[in-house]
């Protein structure tokens, strides 16, 4: 070999180790996790909250993946109980949907904030940005219960520091047109109401995890 073939061969050699770098996967991961809001109740596939949010965020240019992490009739014990199992090791982000099921049952608002904050303390430890997407408790159910189940929300996105969407169903909650028969679970519609809503929100919860990777 010629010296300067020799220079050559070397010189490619050494930009080798960049290009696995260059190659690296950047996909943010995102679990949704909830009750049968994410889960998509009545709903074919592709059109739950998950999957609608994953193709709006990669029709923005966004490398993601949205994990469908719901469960339909989770209260925020039950999402409490199973968080440890569905929750993955490569996971970036979470959004959190839970206590619509709470306030349906009437479960006290003391009892849904203990879970809801041991659910964004078990996301914090593992190192996961999260989102918080606050409900409402039905109008009916007094003004005390109200005040204290919708209070719990902001009180608690402010006490972790977690990115806060006040209203999960904001847009939605009350519109026929929007809803399934049982005028609680969003139709397809609905759910595209709600992914173009939020969709600030978990462009903000991107930059985070962003930003922790670049620190």
């Amino acid at each position: 070999m010629t010296v300067l073939r020799r220079l050559i061969a070397l010189a490619a050699f050494a930009v080798l180790p960049f290009a696995p770098a260059q190659a690296q996967d950047d996909t943010v991961t995102i679990m949704a996790f909830g009750d049968s809001l994410v889960h998509g109740y009545g709903l074919p596939a592709g059109e739950p909250f998950p999957a609608q949010l994953e193709v709006a965020l990669q029709d923005k240019g966004y490398n993601v993946e949205v994990i469908n992490a719901g469960s339909s009739g989770d209260t925020s014990k039950s999402g409490r109980s199973r968080l440890s199992w569905v929750l993955q090791d490569d996971v970036d982000a979470a959004i959190v949907v839970l206590g619509a099921n709470d306030a349906l049952r009437g479960i006290d608002p003391a009892v849904t904030r203990d879970n809801l904050d041991a659910v964004l303390q078990t996301l914090d430890d593992a190192g996961v940005e999260t989102l918080l997407a606050g409900m409402k408790a039905p109008r009916n159910m007094g003004q005390q219960y109200v005040q204290e189940f919708d209070g719990l929300y902001p009180d608690l996105a402010e006490r972790h520091g977690v990115v806060f969407y006040p209203f999960f169903l904001q847009g939605v909650a009350q519109q026929p047109d929007l809803n399934q028969s049982d005028g609680i679970h969003p139709n397809a519609e609905g759910v595209a109401v709600i992914v173009d809503n939020m969709l600030p929100k978990v462009e903000q919860l991107i930059e985070r995890v962003r930003s922790d990777a670049a620190s």
